[in-house]
């Protein structure tokens, strides 16, 4: 009897699972996962999580006191939440959780190891190991020297936002745990660059990963190689072999319920030995990456992205202290955020517009159709708002 895609992968491939929804990391069973502003927004609004959401504020406000200003308890609050849910994570997966620098400052590299420290502190207070622990950052050469720093001590990184062949090889040479390429938002620049349609086989992102993973496994590289945000399971299918895939709890389930027979892809015992190496120092990787039109438009919009998405966040825990202090507002927060991702004002918001995470778009597109309308997102941030239609 053939076993569904799922079992199969797990054979050959880390499967983690791309949520902060701690009930999906139940069902799908990964070892490891991946959160990130974005996707705790979303579980944030999830009453099932709202105690959690609750609690992490009230701390937060006993901690700083009474006089603390809402923006204060609110950035403490953050840090903290992202470390609550993370911390939840590994009372259920047997491996690792990626916990997310705040993306401003993702071209800081001195800010950025603070941050880490900080939230590594967070965790090894709660009695966690920092060998659990993945500390995201965004793939930026800033990034990927505060990583090489954390390295040296012991805290492992996970560099985000890769789109291209040279950030991958300064991550590598920077001896980072664990990098991130991104296959979709590859495919999708290309889809729209050229109008074209392609295949798994011919998908740009799935040999970019493919590329990355052959010139890791040819120099011997220790730094693991996790294809993400995926747009189909085609994707995922031709990359079964790679060291980790990252992915959705929808794709996740479509591969659960999907029996046909998987071929491994990704195999170093069949690298190509004729690649090349390339020496990496910031200026051959500003050089590549200034040519590079796609890596450099995506990464300043993936940061983008993470930016906003944080911000949404803040603005939404700001809300929900306020209301937990018994403050009267009325508040139009997430109308405000339909607007800021509508950027031509035609009451949707395409893949294109939105720049967040990919596994928050699919969330909130309930009807699959590649736009989110004001109703689509009212109700996926849940009963704290409600949206009056647009025009």
């Amino acid at each position: 009897m053939t076993q569904n895609l799922l079992d199969q992968l797990k054979t050959m491939t880390v499967v983690v699972a791309d949520t902060g929804d701690i009930q999906a990391i139940e069902t799908f069973t990964p070892r490891d996962a991946t959160t990130n502003p974005s996707l705790i927004t979303a579980a944030a609004q999830m009453p099932q999580y709202q105690e959690i959401v609750d609690d992490t504020l009230k701390k937060a406000r006993k901690e700083l006191g009474s006089s603390a200003s809402l923006s204060d308890v609110v950035t403490l609050a953050f840090d903290r939440l992202a470390v609550s849910f993370g911390l939840k994570i590994l009372e259920i997966i047997p491996g690792r959780v990626s916990t997310e620098v705040d993306a401003r400052l993702s071209y800081d590299t001195q800010a950025t190891i603070e941050k880490a420290h900080y939230l590594i502190g967070q965790y090894e207070a709660a009695g966690i190991s920092r060998d659990r622990i993945l500390i995201k950052i965004a793939s930026t050469w800033e990034g990927i020297k505060a990583a090489e720093s954390l390295e040296k001590e012991g805290i492992h990184c996970n560099l985000t936002l890769l789109f291209g062949l040279h950030q991958a090889i300064a991550c590598a040479e920077a001896g980072v745990t664990l990098i991130s390429p991104f296959v979709g938002r590859i495919l999708d620049w290309y889809v729209k660059e050229t109008g074209k349609d392609y295949s798994a086989t011919e998908d740009p992102g799935v040999q970019s990963v493919t590329t990355i993973y052959n010139y890791y496994k040819k120099f011997g590289y220790k730094t693991e190689v996790m294809g993400a945000s995926f747009r189909n399971i085609g994707e995922i299918i031709e990359l079964a072999g790679c060291d980790l895939l990252t992915i959705s709890p929808k794709l996740l389930d479509q591969l659960r319920s999907t029996e046909e027979t998987l071929v491994r892809k990704l195999d170093p015992a069949k690298v190509d030995q004729s690649i090349t190496k390339i020496d990496m120092d910031q200026a051959t990787f500003e050089k590549m990456h200034a040519e590079n039109a796609m890596a450099n438009e995506k990464l300043a919009e993936g940061i983008a992205g993470f930016t906003k998405a944080l911000e949404a966040l803040e603005h939404l825990l700001q809300e929900r202290l306020t209301r937990l202090e018994g403050a009267e507002i009325v508040s139009h927060a997430a109308e405000d955020i339909f607007h800021a991702y509508d950027l031509d004002g035609d009451g949707f918001i395409t893949r294109e517009e939105w720049a967040g995470m990919d596994a928050v778009f699919d969330a909130l597109d309930s009807d699959h159709d590649g736009k989110i309308t004001v109703a689509e997102m009212s109700a996926g941030l849940g009963a704290a708002f409600r949206l009056t239609a647009v025009g």
